[in-house]
């Protein structure tokens, strides 16, 4: 069914009037907001709603930028994605390692690994009280790779894109 052209005019008219007046609010929301698609195995669901205002606290999920390391661009290319991790340890947490396993204030909350599954090397995450605007991250997965090695380390406000929620 076509619409007359009497009707299609002032349509296309309104529309190219319209458009703009709904592109600043939804770009204003994609610049804070954000649909993610999970390729890692370290956690458990597939997709997430990424808010990058949102407030952090123990056992938010939170996307980062990876700090540059050789571990992680042998396991990840030169140009990794984002990680996605759960908060364990908030800023003033104190960290400990005994063995492999680590706690935070005094609650075991990890194993670490010697190795990752290349064989290469895994260095002891930090220990000590978490800095300011600084987390301690964590995954049940147990190849994570997170806090509990050196190459990742704490992950600083500076890291982060935002907190996440899972929605598939």
């Amino acid at each position: 069914m076509r619409l007359p052209l009497r009707l299609r005019r002032p349509l296309l008219l309104s529309s190219l009037v319209l458009l703009p007046l709904a592109w600043a609010p939804l770009d204003a929301f994609s610049k804070e907001h954000a649909f993610l698609i999970n390729a890692s195995p370290s956690l458990p669901n597939w997709a997430f709603w990424l808010d990058k205002k949102a407030p952090i606290s123990r056992g938010s999920l939170i996307f980062f930028e990876p700090p540059h390391s050789e571990l992680v661009e042998t396991h990840f290319g030169q140009e990794p994605q984002m990680f996605g991790k759960r908060v364990l340890g908030m800023p003033g947490d104190v960290v400990n390692h005994e063995a492999d396993a680590v706690f935070i204030n005094g609650k075991k909350v990890a194993t670490r690994l010697e190795a990752t599954r290349l064989g290469i090397p895994l260095t002891r995450g930090p220990e000590g009280a978490i800095p300011d605007n600084c987390y301690y991250t964590g995954t049940d997965h147990p190849r994570g790779l997170d806090s509990r090695y050196a190459e990742i380390g704490f992950v600083c406000r500076g890291q982060i894109l935002g907190s996440g929620r899972a929605i598939l």
